[in-house]
């Protein structure tokens, strides 16, 4: 979602999938990792697309999932500036639009990440792609997942990041912390996740796209 009249975080939480197995430490270790994208199982994603609330053509778009390979894996994401045009002010992963000069969506995906974070391609292992996700806002993003060296070096572009942070990628895959939000906007009920995270000192509201994103590497991870 983008731009919403209603503050996602006071919109009440419909249910909480406590009831839902995590996936085991083993698995988001970088091997297993490597041979669960190399060897893909059976497997389909939860969710695929949002509810449109803007009328225009679909525009072609990736993301760049950085797990970060420390001890216990991370995620890298970002906040975005208060002032872009598309996802202001929200957490996301490094991404944006796919432009023509883009080999593919994996370029596109590592090229935006550079741009953003200054991320380095020498620091990434690409493992894989998830299905394509399509946002309220006719943004038709293929996530691409990669590996990031712990050392790495990133440096927020100011006029599109605000802030990065990485979230333990165990926090992300226990659906405990997986809450599920319902609310009236534009004449239409909205469905969305959220996977709130307080790192002692700041909470992180993650939501809308990018939460839905994840849930579909939680489902791949678990499969």
């Amino acid at each position: 979602m983008t731009a919403p009249q209603f503050d996602p975080r006071l919109v009440p939480v419909t249910q909480v999938d406590s009831h839902l197995q995590a996936v085991s430490l083993a698995a988001m270790q970088p091997q297993a990792l490597r041979s669960r994208f190399a060897s893909p199982p059976p497997w389909q994603p939860e969710l695929v697309a949002e509810k449109k609330f803007i009328d225009r053509q679909p525009m072609p778009a990736a993301v760049l999932i950085p797990l970060v390979m420390r001890a216990e894996p991370t995620v890298l994401l970002t906040l975005r500036t208060s002032h872009l045009s598309t996802h202001s002010g929200q957490i996301a992963f490094p991404g944006g639009k796919v432009d023509l000069t883009d080999a593919d969506v994996v370029a596109a995906a590592m090229r935006e990440a550079q741009e953003e974070i200054g991320l380095q391609p020498t620091t990434l292992e690409v493992l894989g792609q998830l299905p394509e996700y399509i946002t309220g806002s006719v943004f038709h993003v293929t996530p691409v997942v990669a590996l990031v060296r712990s050392d790495f070096s990133a440096v927020a572009n100011p006029d599109e990041v605000a802030d990065m942070f990485e979230v333990p990628l165990a926090f992300l895959m226990n659906p405990t912390n997986h809450r599920h939000h319902q609310v009236q906007w534009q004449g239409v009920q909205r469905e969305w996740l959220s996977m709130p995270y307080h790192d002692g000192v700041t909470e992180r509201f993650i939501w809308g796209a990018t939460a839905g994103m994840l849930r579909n590497l939680y489902r791949f991870l678990l499969a």
